[in-house]
């Protein structure tokens, strides 16, 4: 049996990867046990798995609401000029935000990056926005939308369109 290699994934990959995405403390273990290999091979996988770059990072989700974080937004903000050095600036200064979940550069939208936002309440967004985010001078624009309800929230990949 060998261990697939970075562009080519077997049932038993895809399955470790289903598995540890949606399940992240399963033991080794359990893991094989529900594969059905032996702990040994199963190991053997998941560092493969690693090493090549399938599997980025392990985490642990905490839940917001215990640590009273309760407000979502999304904010698209419209920069003014779209040289490098005012992108990357702008990008600089929310990986130093640490309200900030993500961001993305969009296209199709007026706006130029999307944010998400976790906060207290709109007290404590407010003063993101306007003590963090809008003190750069080359933002041009921001609208903001706050989530009512979670409908889906998870972290797992699709799979599914992987032929093997």
């Amino acid at each position: 049996m060998t261990t697939a290699t970075p562009h080519q994934l077997d049932q038993l990959d895809l399955a470790i990867l289903r598995l540890i995405q949606s399940h992240g403390r399963l033991s080794n273990l359990e893991l094989a046990t529900k594969i059905g290999l032996s702990p040994s091979p199963c190991s053997r996988r998941v560092k493969a798995l690693e090493e090549a770059g399938f599997i980025a990072d392990y985490v642990t989700r905490l839940a917001a609401d215990k640590f009273n974080l309760h407000l979502t937004a999304y904010i698209h903000v419209r920069m003014e000029k779209h040289t490098p050095a005012i992108l990357q600036q702008f990008e600089a200064n929310i990986l130093d935000y640490e309200e900030v979940q993500e961001c993305a550069l969009i296209t199709g939208s007026e706006a130029d990056y999307q944010l998400k936002v976790l906060v207290q309440d709109m007290e404590h967004y407010r003063r993101f926005l306007l003590d963090k985010l809008t003190t750069n001078a080359h933002i041009a624009g921001v609208h903001s939308s706050f989530v009512l309800k979670k409908v889906k929230d998870h972290t797992a990949i699709p799979l599914g369109h992987i032929q093997t």
